[in-house]
């Protein structure tokens, strides 16, 4: 009776982690879909409030504080690209919290030692994981500023964080999935 209640947990903890593991998957997947390229229907001269994707019956375009009015294009664009990286990582975030909390104490990562609630999960990583992490997230940012933004040397100095013309804010060409369609209203229907 015994070894069947540890065979049934086993499979049940095993399980759970397939499960996290593919929810972690997919939902990463989903939270870097590319939003769409300047050459489809979005250039950057027509990059205005009117014309973002995202705003839905009954609120439509949501900005109650006003800050799409008092903002140019350029500056427009700098809005979404925050408005967008950083509701991605927000949506990680969630992710790692559930899964943290889903598989604490039967994980094979350092001896499932890592305990309690998922807030304080970073804190008990073993020295030096941590610098891991903050390398990983570093380059994963560099990688992102190559692709999006000008480089400082050839913008002018009161311009700090220009985007590139050419470059759509959240869409550094992550699509493992091929789930970007090619139709611009369909994207759009998919950014919204």
């Amino acid at each position: 009776a015994i070894a069947a209640q540890i065979s049934f947990t086993i499979t049940s903890i095993s399980k759970m982690m397939k499960l996290a593991l593919a929810s972690v998957l997919a939902g990463s997947a989903a939270a870097f879909a590319p939003a769409p390229m300047a050459k489809s229907s979005f250039a950057m001269n027509a990059f205005t409030a009117a014309d973002l994707p995202g705003a839905l019956a009954p609120m439509g375009f949501f900005d109650p504080l006003g800050f799409a009015e008092k903002a140019d294009e350029k500056t427009l664009k700098r809005y979404r690209e925050a408005e967008v990286t950083h509701g991605r990582v927000a949506m990680l975030a969630v992710l790692g919290f559930l899964v943290g909390e889903a598989v604490e104490g039967s994980s094979f990562l350092f001896d499932a030692q890592i305990s309690g609630p998922a807030i304080t999960h970073f804190t008990q990583v073993p020295g030096g994981w941590d610098a891991l992490i903050v390398t990983f997230i570093g380059a994963a940012e560099a990688q992102r500023a190559q692709i999006g933004w000008v480089d400082p040397a050839d913008a002018s100095y009161d311009q700090p964080g220009l985007l590139r013309d050419d470059y759509y804010p959240g869409d550094i060409g992550f699509d493992p999935l091929g789930l970007r369609p090619e139709d611009p209203e369909e994207l759009n229907l998919m950014i919204t």
